[in-house]
This record gives C-alpha cells, sequence and structure tokens, in this order.
C-alpha cells in the first residue's frame, strides 16, 4: 500500500510541470481587461481614501499594474543605448524604481479624476507573435473620447506591457526626450538625471494634459 502511494506521488510530481504548462498565459487583450477591471475595481471602493492619501493609490497601482510592466525594458528605452551602457546595475536599478513610481504617479493622478464616464476595451487582435497592441477608448468628463494603445511583448512566455500612446501621443517617446533633455540639463550627470525623475515626469504629464486638451476643443 505504501509503495503503491509512493508511486502515486512520484507520478503526481512528475506531471506538475506539464499541468503548469497546460494552463496558458493570459492573452495580451485578456491582461489589459483584466488589470483594467481589477484597478477600476479597487478604485471605486477606495477613491475616497486615495483622494486624502494619493500614495496608497500608488501602492495599490504597483501591487495590480506593476506585475504586468516590463519596468527593465522601458528604463532601458528611456536611457536609450547612449546612457544605460554608462549605467552601474545599481544606477539602472534605482532608475527602475523610480520609473514605475513616477509611472503610478503619472497615471494615478489622473484616475483619480476619472468618474466612471466610461472605459471601453477593444477587441482582440492578432497575437500570433511577440509583439502587439491593445487599444482602449475612454471618455472624458468633457465628453470628448481619447483613444489610447498599449504595446506588448512577450516575455518569457508572458506579455509585457513596454509602451503606452495615448490620444496619439507616444508616452514612450516624450519620455525619452525628457530623459535625453535632463541629461543636457545635468551637464550629463547621471546620478543627478536619475534622482530628479519624478520632476521630468511632472513635465511630461504637464505637457499630455495641455495636448490633451487641446485636441478635445
Amino acid at each position: 500500500m505504501i509503495s503503491t502511494l509512493r508511486r502515486g506521488l512520484l507520478v503526481i510530481l512528475a506531471a506538475l510541470p506539464l499541468m503548469a504548462n497546460a494552463v496558458a498565459a493570459p492573452s495580451a487583450h485578456e491582461l489589459v481587461q483584466d488589470t483594467t477591471n481589477r484597478m477600476l475595481a479597487d478604485l471605486s471602493a477606495n477613491k475616497e481614501k486615495y483622494k486624502k492619501d494619493p500614495q496608497d493609490f500608488y501602492t495599490a497601482l504597483n501591487t495590480i499594474v506593476g506585475p504586468v510592466v516590463d519596468a527593465e525594458g522601458i528604463s532601458k528605452s528611456i536611457m536609450t543605448v547612449k546612457y544605460s551602457r554608462k549605467a552601474t546595475p545599481a544606477q539602472m536599478k534605482t532608475f527602475e524604481e523610480n520609473f514605475k513610481r513616477g509611472l503610478f504617479q503619472f497615471y494615478g493622478n489622473a484616475l483619480l479624476e476619472y468618474n466612471n464616464q466610461g472605459i471601453t476595451v477593444d477587441p482582440a487582435k492578432d497575437e500570433s507573435g511577440d509583439r502587439t497592441s491593445v487599444g482602449m477608448t475612454v471618455k472624458g468628463n468633457n465628453g470628448a473620447i481619447y483613444p489610447v494603445s498599449y504595446t506588448l511583448e512577450k516575455i518569457n512566455g508572458e506579455w509585457k506591457l513596454r509602451n503606452v500612446i495615448i490620444n496619439g501621443i507616444n508616452i514612450g517617446k516624450l519620455f525619452r526626450d525628457q530623459f535625453a533633455d535632463a541629461m543636457q540639463r545635468n551637464g550629463n550627470d547621471l546620478d543627478k538625471t536619475i534622482n530628479g525623475w519624478a520632476g521630468e515626469v511632472a513635465k511630461a504629464k504637464e505637457k499630455t494634459a495641455d495636448a490633451t486638451e487641446k485636441s478635445a476643443q
């Protein structure tokens, strides 16, 4: 009897990797839809608390959205090869953390003004390759419709967010331009630029808000 149980246990253990592989990772469309649903549900349940303490919302966004963002890849893209090659592993790690913190502040402040006007994820597109996009439409307080496009890449079998285009504004390019401009202003001081990234994100947010407001007029 004991021998039979042992053999059964060994069979189960051996099959675990196959069972794990059998559970397919979510598609890019499913990932965006699920993350959006979870984010909006959390915002709806805690909005008043988050308005009093936005930092709690940034922390929640990090928990919900953080795992689906390719922070390492985006950070290198923002720095570009010119600067990322010069950065130490410690500097890259610091910038990744500062990037994520700035990103969640960038989106968090806008979401706190969202009043359930309407967010719709577009139908799924072809995901046969290692790169795809997922569209979304967001209705603003003024009734204007803003298109959003998420670029995702498949990394180790899982889809990760690599870029966002909001109403025609390429956020990745905007951040790259901000980083290059900051490096020039800071005399190519990498530490100063990395540590001051929150201020650069604030500038990018203002540019995005101005451009979006103009397009809605």
